[in-house]
């Protein structure tokens, strides 16, 4: 089918859809809530605790309808579709509470009901239904692609591989490349290599060390159901400009994979789920990235402008919920708050917003709101001040994951320590010129010393007159007033 053909098909399907969901929402009420981010960013966590704290009447107090008493109860409902899994929220919060561990990440799309029975400002009573659907950040990198041909992916992918430090991770991968002929006879094994070695590259790319961002195909990551499947066996090639691949030839073979793999994995995506959402929160993990150094900080940068870049955003209108839904509301979440002092919890704010600077202009110049927020959607540390010699700094309290280092010494999980988190660049200006990655103590005879972030476990928590306790958290009320605030006056 003819690209614009199939552009036009699309949109009638997705016009279609809109309708119905619209028909739906008018009887009851709805905001679709996607929840997305980078793996290790922490959108299980944000799900669990959000939901819980709604459920249970957490300690809310930016989130206007809860704090004013005016919600009167939350609850979950059955999930409403039945092909998506359902968010496994009670299993998560046993591993948050029970085990104190920190939930397995987001692999796959899932989805939860929570309904909410609210009074209105005029005292009238109402019910919202949310539904939050959670899904990987890395899967949103691919919608670009939608619109890039095999021979634009290939030249992107191998301009990014030749920049430090990917470079020297792409090199095995480069090796195998520099032996293939694009007009060559296809070849499955020499198929299956590259796909393989360009997976274990993408894979090296996100390890914590150089926590890269921009590492599309997201589901060669992630594969799921489709591992092995031809549609995630296939690799960018060099290939000349202005040629087209021979019939039967291994680009012919590579570009028609490409293409499968936006048909079978992107496009449903899109249409399912994606264009279907209202609100939107995006987590970034932005401490993994000045762990990392500057060239993680860079590429975090651009991946955050071609995730902004690919929502459908704008004002939403009676005739836009009726034919081409819109994102509204768009927030960038810092997430980890918890692991620096309140102190830099600005700066860290500061910073996440001068990454989204450009597109967050176009963005609010099509009528949508976009804000960015630092924040723990579970707080595992305390703060205190500790003193060093003559200095008292200001520390955090918490329990590092077993197996954590740092100055040279282990922890075994169960013991609480105190540690300077440092104080994050107050000088964008100069930092975002320099390039300069974050050297974690600035202050007192630890000076230029290098930091890594620890990680820490979940809190360890009493329950209140034998009830379940509630998660502290920084900022997740703020979140939630700015998500849905606004749908519940």
């Amino acid at each position: 089918m003819p690209a614009p053909l199939a552009t036009v098909a699309e949109e009638a399907r997705l016009a279609a859809r809109a309708l119905a969901d619209f028909a739906g929402h008018v009887v009851h009420p709805t905001v679709r809530l996607g929840v997305t981010g980078l793996s290790g960013a922490g959108k299980t966590v944000f799900i669990t605790a959000l939901v819980h704290g709604l459920a249970r009447g957490g300690r809310f107090p930016v989130f206007e309808s809860l704090a004013t008493g005016r919600v009167a109860s939350a609850r979950l409902a059955p999930q409403p579709d039945d092909a998506v899994p359902r968010f496994a929220y009670e299993q998560h919060l046993g591993t948050l509470i029970g085990e104190r561990q920190w939930p397995s990440s987001t692999v796959d799309i899932s989805e939860l009901r929570l309904v909410i029975d609210y009074q209105r400002q005029n005292g009238a009573d109402r019910t919202l239904t949310l539904d939050i659907v959670d899904y990987p950040g890395e899967w949103l990198l691919d919608l670009p692609l939608l619109t890039k041909s095999y021979a634009q992916w290939s030249a992107e992918s191998f301009a990014l591989s030749r920049q430090q430090p990917r470079a020297r991770l792409a090199a095995e991968w480069h090796a195998h490349l520099a032996t293939l002929d694009p007009q060559a006879d296809e070849d499955e094994q020499a198929t299956l290599t590259a796909a393989r070695l360009f997976t274990e590259y993408l894979r090296a790319c996100r390890d914590e060390r150089f926590a890269m961002s921009l590492l599309p195909p997201g589901r060669f990551l992630m594969p799921g159901n489709l591992a092995g499947s031809p549609a995630l066996t296939f690799a960018p090639l060099v290939v000349p400009s202005g040629r087209a691949a021979l019939s039967r030839s291994l680009w012919a073979m590579m570009e028609r994979r490409y293409e499968s793999y936006k048909d079978v994995v992107v496009r449903p995506f899109f249409r399912d789920h994606f264009a279907r959402l209202d609100r939107q929160i995006v987590l970034v993990d932005a401490l993994a990235a000045f762990n990392a150094g500057p060239e993680a900080l860079h590429d975090l940068e651009a991946a955050l402008a071609g995730i902004l870049d690919c929502f459908r955003i704008g004002r939403s209108t009676f005739l836009s919920a009726l034919f081409r839904p819109r994102i509204d509301r768009i927030l960038f979440a810092a997430t980890k708050a918890d692991h620096l002092h309140h102190s830099s919890h600005d700066r860290l704010e500061a910073i996440l917003r001068r990454m989204l600077d450009r597109t967050a202009m176009r963005a609010e110049l099509a009528g949508a709101a976009v804000d960015v927020v630092a924040l723990a959607a579970v707080r595992a540390t305390r703060e205190a001040q500790v003193q060093r010699g003559r200095d008292r700094l200001p520390s955090i309290l918490g329990t590092p994951v077993s197996g954590e280092v740092a100055n040279g010494e282990g922890f075994d999980g169960e013991t609480e320590v105190a540690t300077f988190p440092g104080d994050l660049p107050a000088d964008l200006d100069s930092f975002f010129a320099d390039g300069a990655a974050f050297r974690g103590l600035t202050s007192g005879a630890a000076e230029n010393t290098d930091f890594r972030f620890l990680r820490f476990r979940p809190p360890r928590l009493q329950a209140v007159d034998q009830q379940e306790p509630a998660l502290p958290h920084i900022r997740l009320d703020r979140a939630l007033q700015f998500l849905i605030g606004d749908r519940l006056q």
